[in-house]
């Protein structure tokens, strides 16, 4: 497999690494934003995708960008604003 170079595609693996998580663990997902603890819940899962992600980019992308913390946010978190919180 070719290490990415393009920022474009190096964002949508993020995307797309996070967006697999947040599918095979909705319930975690659920309980670890309803007790404020869902990156300890899902500790070894972000870990194994995190992992895999820079095991595709171009570590001069990995140094220079947070596409995957960016990922994390905006497709793990922001979508359960409507699950209740102490984290809001």
């Amino acid at each position: 497999m070719a290490v990415v170079t393009d920022l474009d595609v190096a964002r949508r693996i993020a995307r797309a690494v996070v967006s697999d998580i947040a599918l095979y663990n909705v319930k975690k997902v659920e309980e670890g934003i309803r007790n404020d603890s869902l990156f300890d819940l899902l500790k070894n899962e972000i870990d194994e995708g995190r992992s895999y992600y820079l095991s595709r980019i171009d570590p001069e992308i990995a140094e220079s960008t947070n596409f995957f913390n960016q990922a994390l946010v905006d497709v793990l978190v922001k979508p359960t604003g409507r699950i209740p919180s102490k984290a809001w």
